[in-house]
């Protein structure tokens, strides 16, 4: 049976994790991208990585058996589907941090200060202070005549005005000449 210190660890261990889920997925990730498509996903899979691995510490297991398994384990879910960077370093994240909690549940210092070590650098990082972000959109555009080299600026002009974004730079993906459109991404701060 369990000490009651042993269940204090766990409890603080499991509320540090939630914790840092909420720090993280709310007022990290969804106000830098306003996406909740895999707020969910990052707040269970954590949760899932956090239990599992919390039972493995419990019992004998080699530390290499443990990562291998995370690892087929992280990566079941989104081979098939395409994911981006920044959203798979999201993922990888919520798997550190629930390893990191999962694992140290007896040092709960080291614990705290990983976690905000990483929660700390997140935010620096993902915010405008180190650098200015340059956002990308891809579009649609119809006015093909424009996209040669020599009319760049005004290619760039048009985007600026029917979008009223500040254009940066503009990348051409495709052509398609059949249907008259051409596909751009557009950078833009």
């Amino acid at each position: 049976m369990a000490s009651p210190s042993a269940h204090s660890d766990l409890f603080f261990q499991i509320g540090l994790d939630i914790f840092s889920m909420v720090i993280l997925l709310r007022l990290i990730y969804f106000p830098t991208y306003r996406n909740t498509e895999f707020v969910f996903t990052f707040f269970v899979f954590n949760l899932i990585i956090f239990s599992i691995t919390y039972l493995l510490n419990q019992v004998e297991v080699s530390m290499g058996a443990a990562f291998g398994l995370f690892a087929v384990f992280s990566m079941l879910r989104y081979r098939t589907e395409g994911i981006s960077m920044r959203d798979m370093t999201y993922l990888f994240l919520v798997i550190a941090l629930g390893l990191i909690h999962g694992i140290a549940a007896s040092s709960v210092g080291i614990t705290a200060i990983m976690t905000t070590l990483l929660l700390f650098f997140t935010y620096v990082f993902e915010g405008d202070f180190l650098y200015r972000r340059e956002h990308i959109k891809e579009i649609m555009y119809d006015k093909i005549s424009l996209i040669t080299a020599e009319r760049r600026q005004e290619l760039i002009d048009d985007i600026q005005e029917r979008t009223g974004l500040k254009i940066n730079r503009v990348e051409v993906e495709k052509l398609d000449f059949l249907r008259d459109v051409a596909y751009l991404k557009i950078y833009y701060y």
